[in-house]
Formats: structure tokens, sequence, C-alpha cells
């Protein structure tokens, strides 16, 4: 009796490590597939010169976030179906046209280009030594979800602020605190995949997303105020 249920027990264990490594599986393929309409989304608006913060930062800024959850509300209302992961990729795509504000900015100084491929390469970096971590360590991340989330609705209460304060001080302080934080949502959502905290790969995805578009970019912005050279 107690064999079968030890045979029963190992039997199911494996079949939740098999269901959980399949989710994170799809996460990153997911992932690395939403980059292809950022990029294009961000090379469009570039091109285009794509701004909601032109005539007023504060309403364009209103207009963003309305947007943005709105997607939000969408792909999660439709995350087990097709219809999701097409809205998670329209969303990537808007993020992208987001994005070109800035690197259009950054890309106008002599070496402009340098300063975005460095971004991408730090970013690859810090996503890989926190997921990395998130992946081997024993350690249960799951109690920092909390603080975390503090720690953005700070962010964004800081920006607002500076909407209006403008200056350039704060902005840097947010961004090197927006590079920590997400740093660590990465070891907080990989590890929420893994454990089975999070069991659909749409979802993990647009989480995982988030933190290292955040990152991106405020990394990408630290670099084109403290490496910038103008021509």
């Amino acid at each position: 009796m107690e064999r079968q249920l030890h045979q029963t027990y190992r039997a199911g264990t494996g079949e939740l490590t098999a269901v959980r490594n399949r989710v994170l599986r799809n996460t990153y393929w997911l992932l690395a597939i939403s980059m292809v309409p950022t990029i294009l989304g961000a090379w469009l608006g570039v091109q285009f010169n794509f701004s909601f913060f032109q005539g007023s930062p504060f309403i364009g800024f209103m207009i963003f976030m309305a947007v943005a959850f709105g997607f939000f509300y969408a792909i999660e209302k439709n995350k087990n179906s097709g219809l999701g992961v097409a809205l998670l990729l329209a969303f990537t795509f808007f993020m992208g046209l987001m994005l070109s504000r800035i690197i259009g900015h950054v890309l106008g100084y002599a070496n402009g280009a340098s300063l975005v491929m460095t971004a991408f390469g730090g970013t690859a970096a810090i996503f890989g030594v926190m997921a990395t971590v998130a992946t081997v360590s024993k350690r249960d991340f799951s109690g920092m979800g909390k603080w975390l989330f503090a720690g953005v609705l700070v962010i964004i209460a800081a920006y607002v602020a500076n909407i209006f304060l403008q200056i350039p001080a704060l902005y840097l302080a947010i961004s090197v605190i927006a590079i920590a934080i997400f740093s660590a949502y990465i070891l907080y959502d990989v590890q929420q995949v893994i454990n089975g905290g999070e069991t659909n790969y749409v979802t993990a995805t647009l989480s995982i997303y988030l933190d290292v578009y955040n990152i991106f970019s405020h990394l990408l912005a630290l670099l084109g105020i403290a490496g910038g050279e103008r021509e």
C-alpha cells in the first residue's frame, strides 16, 4: 500500500514538473516572439516620430495608462485562447511605439546606435542572471511580490510628479530604482512559473515582458544621459 502511494505521489509530482516546464518553455518562446512586434513598433515610431507626449506629457501619460490597462484586461480575459496571444503581440507592438521616443532621442547622439546595443546587451545579461537565479535557487521569492508592487506605485507617483517638477536628478533616481525593482521582479515572476504559482504562459509572458521592457527603457535612458556624445 505504501509503495503504491509512493508511486502515485512520484507520478503526480512528475506530471506537475512537466506542466511547469512546459509553461516556462512556452513563456520563453512567446517572450522571444514578442520582441519582433516590439522592434517593428519601435522602428515605425522612430520613422514617423510617434509620441503621445508631445502636446501634454501628463495627458499623454494618462492615455498611455488607459490603453495599457485596456490591453491588460483584454489579455487576461482571453489568456486561454489564441486571441490572448494575438492581443499580447498587439500590446508589444504598442509598447514598441511607446519606446520609439527614447530610442529616437538616443539615436540622435553620435554614438546612439552603440548605446542602444549596450542597453540591449545589459538587459539580456540582467534577464539571464535573474532567470538563472530564480531557476536554481532554493530560496522562496514569493514574499517579494507586495513590496515590489509598492515600489512600482512609488515609481509611477514619482514619474507623474516629475512631469511637473522636471528635476533631472529625480529622473535619474527613478531610472536606477526602476532597474533594481524590475530586475527583482524577474526573480519573482520566473519563480512563480517554476513553483506553479502561475500556470498560464500568456499571463507569465506579459509579466516578464513588462520586466524586461522597463529594464531596457530605463537603462537606455541612463546610458543616453551619462554616455551620449553630441555630433
